[in-house]
């Protein structure tokens, strides 16, 4: 299901609307308008994960040992890869 919505642009706006559309090679301005709601979407809900992450970090923090764990497991895992030389 869809809905249309009708939307009041100044003319700065309609301008900066049709250039995004010609400079992303959208097919239209709702498509522009759709992909733009969807990104900023999307940026705000990982933004409140983030928010959330630090929360809990914050109200309880993490170990001296699960810190020293993480540390050990990350060089570890390092440890085996198969590194190539590149140069």
């Amino acid at each position: 299901m869809s809905t249309q919505i009708a939307v009041r642009l100044s003319d700065e706006e309609l301008a900066a609307l049709d250039w995004i559309v010609v400079h992303c090679h959208w097919d239209s301005r709702a498509e522009a308008l759709r992909t733009a709601l969807a990104e900023l979407t999307e940026r705000l809900r990982s933004e409140e994960i983030d928010r959330a992450i630090i929360d809990g970090y914050t109200r309880i923090p993490e170990t001296q040992e699960e810190l020293d764990e993480a540390m050990r497991l990350s060089i570890e895992s390092i440890r085996e890869e198969p590194w190539e030389r590149w140069w």
